[in-house]
């Protein structure tokens, strides 16, 4: 299986005409370049945000061009100290136009089967998918992307499933 870096993934987002979706099932990521700013906020210390820079302005692109991009993250509760961090700093995500809604775990429909073997996913015009592949580490390999209609079908009923489930950023609140 060949796999797209992350860069190459997030050229999707200048490419997809009207509506990209993300689903999120983990409790912590591994991405190297969250590593610096998660310990500071870890520490209690501020951060100016220029590394989340180059992912809001391909948000702010898209949304001002009408497009939606939106994202459910499906949680443990309690929450990881990561998760915790990632829910401090939304708030940017949201002024950017990016609309984030909360899952908790326990609330996800007993017997739902998550597509592509339980991985996170992108589905981009409910054309197509890229699946994110990790690391034991929590590390991005890469993304492998998926046109099979069967599956992108099962993703989008999915996302539609979830997003009526899950609560808005701004109504949730961490315990």
């Amino acid at each position: 299986m060949e796999l797209m870096t992350p860069d190459q993934r997030d050229e999707l987002l200048g490419a997809f005409k009207r509506d990209a979706f993300h689903l999120e099932l983990k409790d912590s990521y591994g991405a190297a370049y969250e590593d610096a700013p998660l310990a500071r906020w870890l520490s209690g210390e501020p951060d100016d945000f220029a590394w989340l820079q180059p992912w809001l302005e391909r948000v702010r692109q898209a949304t001002r061009a009408g497009k939606t991009v939106r994202r459910v993250r499906v949680i443990s509760e309690p929450l990881t100290e990561y998760i915790r961090w990632e829910h401090s700093i939304t708030r940017l995500n949201r002024e950017a136009g990016e609309d984030i809604r909360w899952l908790p775990r326990h609330l996800v429909p007993e017997g739902l089967v998550f597509p592509v073997g339980g991985n996170d996913w992108w589905l981009f015009d409910d054309e197509l998918v890229t699946v994110g592949h990790f690391h034991d580490d929590g590390r991005i390999k890469g993304s492998e992307l998926v046109t099979d209609p069967g599956t992108v079908a099962e993703c989008t009923r999915i996302r539609d499933r979830l997003w009526i489930l899950a609560t808005p950023h701004d109504e949730y609140k961490p315990a």
